[in-house]
């Protein structure tokens, strides 16, 4: 098969109804690729988002999957690379339809976090902030919403979480206040823990005195326990 084949091939499974079949292939020896190529991408898609999927319903998650197919070129090859592909398609207002729960792409990020924490190839470091701990920004409060709770407008504070491997390899979330999210943002970005608790202290309208520093050592402590941080 020629370049120019292949590529008419992949064009029509990707878009079966817009593109035409190639001559000397059936309609029905085509469908068997198409479908063998959407089910594979659908079942990734079903199983790696889970709660999303639940709330689209099936009509619309192979709406979204179809056109996921048709419009977006992935840049990698790796098929573990698909969710994240996936995710940027959907924050930049792929696929959207009226309609649409205004979460779809923060719960599409949340849910993407497990698995690349689970396939991260970083290490636990011997100091500093781990690799493996991601402080996390939503709009919308993803680590609650499923069947049962679907908001329908943007709370008025922000859900602060983080997303880290610990050293048994378990992935592990827990909500953070607005204070300690800044806190592990700084510290992720390396800066020394007691500027940084000067800085926020100050910022926060807060006084620098023992109860305050006490708290923060606590909150520091722990975070060492669960192999997030290690001064």
């Amino acid at each position: 098969m020629s370049s120019r084949d292949q590529a008419a091939f992949a064009a029509r499974i990707r878009q079966p109804q817009a593109e035409p079949l190639l001559p000397g292939i059936s309609a029905e020896r085509m469908a068997v690729y198409e479908e063998l190529f959407f089910n594979n991408l659908d079942g990734f898609i079903t199983s790696g988002f889970p709660v999303l999927c639940r709330i689209l319903g099936e009509a619309r998650r192979q709406r979204l999957v179809r056109e996921f197919i048709a419009g977006h070129r992935c840049a990698t090859p790796y098929f573990l690379a698909i969710g994240e592909e996936f995710v940027a398609w959907l924050e930049a207002g792929g696929g959207a339809e009226q309609g649409d729960p205004g979460f779809v792409a923060e719960l599409a990020h949340y849910e993407r976090v497990e698995l690349a924490l689970d396939v991260a190839t970083d290490r636990l470091p011997a100091h500093g902030w781990s690799p493996l701990a991601w402080p996390l920004a939503y709009a919308w409060p993803v680590q609650r919403i499923g069947a049962d709770y679907q908001p329908r407008g943007v709370p008025a504070e922000p859900t602060c979480l983080l997303a880290w491997r610990d050293s048994a390899e378990r992935v592990r979330f827990q909500q953070l206040s607005p204070f300690a999210y800044h806190l592990a943002l700084r510290l992720q970005a390396g800066q020394p823990p007691l500027e940084v608790l000067l800085d926020l202290a100050e910022a926060s309208g807060l006084a620098a005195d023992e109860p305050f520093f006490t708290n923060a050592r606590a909150l520091l402590d722990g975070w060492q326990r669960q192999d997030i941080w290690y001064p």
